[in-house]
């Protein structure tokens, strides 16, 4: 079977993306797969990491900021579309796709649109519990909707709606130990730690939040915090200027495996790919959705937890309360079991596999 899997754009989308792909070569190694993305998107760099072919499409999002740059750029928004439409044309018709999967972002618009109007079947992964833009407009031609929250059929028809949850990195699905995690970071494994992670390329407001109150940080509990590279140096001097035994700071925390084993606690933006990971792992979590993002929707993902008892929130302006609420949430041990058990329930570990099978039904009664 040939699959096409369009989207990407953020980690969010590319990762699941990437684990439907291993799921669908799991179950039948010969199967073809063919990403499309978009032209200078993360998308470009991290699936041919994975090991598969991507092409890239000219396409870009609509700007809705009013601004003289936004402004040209947005002019130039109906050309990249029609010049994506036509590119996404040649590739359905050298690749031949039995299947194409959306995961959002932009360029699974014009694939998407392109194959259903062939009568290519189609399907989405959705991962927010406030949809995207294109994921929405794509719902109506779609055959299946793969979704990780309860209560989309506000937004899509009821009928295509499966609940599978959201693939996670299968490396992070190993048993490690406590003791093994906290001697690769040099913490001590008796004494609470926090984890501190802004996204892969760190969160000014979380990062300024913690710094600006280093200084309540209590005997017995450790900070092990990954900034972003752009804040690192500022961090590391502020570090240098008042060492302190228990914070240990990283740009970026490659074994993000080991990381998850040691924390009792984590402070994280509320993006569904990270979501999911805590909820499989069942960590204690404080999220702090980013205010940057369409329709508020990590605010969204969030408050789906939060109103469940299985997270706790912090606003994205007040972030000087986050190392309390943190420390106070790790001195709980109750509190800690009841978010741990809670947000347990938001875990899918099957959700690629339960993907990849959808695919191939849809493909085999093409």
């Amino acid at each position: 079977m040939k699959v096409i899997i369009s989207g990407g754009g953020t980690g969010g989308h590319i990762f699941p993306a990437i684990s439907i792909a291993n799921a669908l070569r799991e179950v039948d190694p010969s199967t073809e797969i063919l990403f499309v993305g978009a032209k200078g998107k993360m998308e470009m760099e991290k699936v041919p990491a994975a090991g598969y072919d991507i092409v890239g499409l000219p396409v870009a999002g609509f700007h809705r900021k009013i601004n003289l740059r936004n402004i040209c750029r947005n002019m130039l928004f109906p050309f990249r579309l029609i010049g994506s439409m036509i590119t996404a044309r040649r590739v359905l018709n050298r690749f031949r796709p039995d299947v194409c999967v959306g995961v959002g972002g932009y360029a699974s618009g014009p694939v998407l649109r392109c194959a259903s109007q062939r009568g290519i079947p189609c399907l989405l992964q959705e991962q927010n519990s406030y949809p995207g833009v294109t994921n929405k407009i794509l719902a109506a031609k779609a055959k299946r909707i793969c979704v990780a929250y309860p209560d989309m059929e506000r937004f899509f028809p009821k009928e295509k709606i499966t609940f599978t949850g959201n693939p996670v990195r299968q490396s992070l699905q190993s048993t490690i130990d406590r003791a093994e995690a906290a001697k690769f970071f040099g913490l001590d494994p008796n004494q609470s730690i926090i984890l501190v992670i802004g996204g892969s390329l760190g969160a000014r407001s979380i990062n300024n939040g913690i710094s600006a109150t280093l200084d309540d940080l209590q005997p017995g509990v450790q900070l092990l915090w990954q900034t972003g590279k752009m804040y690192y140096a500022d961090i590391q001097q502020k570090l240098k200027e008042k060492p302190r035994a228990n914070v240990f700071a990283f740009d970026f925390i490659k074994r993000m495996d080991y990381a998850y084993a040691i924390a009792d606690v984590v402070i994280s933006r509320a993006g569904a790919s990270s979501i999911s990971e805590l909820a499989l792992l069942g960590k204690p979590s404080i999220f702090v959705p980013s205010p940057n993002v369409a329709e508020d929707h990590q605010t969204k993902n969030a408050m789906a937890l939060v109103s469940r008892d299985a997270a706790k929130l912090v606003r994205d302006d007040a972030t000087r309360t986050l190392l309390a609420e943190a420390q106070l949430t790790v001195s709980d041990k109750a509190l800690l079991e009841k978010l741990a058990t809670n947000i347990r329930l938001f875990a899918k570990p099957n959700a690629a596999a339960d993907i990849a099978k959808y695919v191939f039904e849809l493909g085999s009664n093409k």
